[in-house]
């Protein structure tokens, strides 16, 4: 049976979050605007690093500016076409910003009312730095995938199965091009992990699937070391 050349590090990481500079947004009209002027990272940010930040339940929607628009501003055919935005399917952040903004206008000239948001809880634009480093896990063949998505953090998972295959313009997962390097073994969970819609996924939920699909091609003898 083939086995990667190199053993594979576990990282983790962690999202250093301040203000962009932009004014907080109150209705529909000024997150259009104020869209429009945030930085690429504020963008990247709302759409793609939501998940990793801490939340007391499981949310509705996993981009912040539908999660407002169904929760502040009570538009729910809004906060459905802002959820199906794909961010990995553009091939920058600033195409990403112009599907957003070309729903949000679409929207607007569909409605006659503007919603505003009650005091303290306009749309406040965000950017984060992420911290990378060590967890001393490492993985010597694809079989291993097993014991270490039971022993990995939330920011492991993470930065293994999202951020790096969100990342706009990467189209390369770094854990999924190792495992194409042992074999079929590794072929095959890598388009098994490939396959997951993991914008649909909690963190929790996403870590139980990636094992289930794990299980179905390993079998019992590997979910234990």
């Amino acid at each position: 049976m083939m086995n990667p050349v190199n053993s594979f590090e576990i990282k983790a990481c962690a999202l250093i979050v301040q203000m962009d500079g932009q004014p907080s947004a109150i209705n529909l009209r000024e997150l259009r605007d104020r869209s429009e002027h945030c930085s690429a990272e504020s963008i990247y940010h709302h759409f793609c690093e939501t998940q990793l930040r801490p939340t007391f339940d499981d949310p509705e929607f996993t981009n912040d500016f539908a999660t407002w628009a169904y929760r502040v501003i009570r538009d729910d055919i809004l906060a459905e076409r802002l959820g199906i935005i794909d961010p990995s399917a553009c091939g920058s952040v600033e195409e990403l910003r112009a599907v957003l903004h070309d729903t949000i206008e679409d929207r607007l000239a569909e409605i006659d009312h503007i919603s505003m948001a009650e005091p303290g809880h306009g749309f406040y634009f965000m950017r984060s730095s992420m911290l990378c480093f060590d967890t001393e896990m490492t993985l010597d063949k694809p079989e291993d995938v097993m014991w270490a998505l039971r022993r990995m953090t939330r920011p492991s998972v993470y930065y293994h199965f999202v951020e790096t295959r969100t990342k706009i313009g990467n189209r390369n997962s770094d854990i999924l091009s190792w495992l194409r390097t042992g074999g079929t073994v590794g072929e095959s969970l890598a388009d098994a992990f490939e396959r997951v819609d993991f914008q649909h996924y909690t963190l929790r939920a996403l870590r139980q699937e990636l094992l289930h699909r794990a299980h179905r091609i390993l079998g019992e003898g590997a979910t234990e070391v």
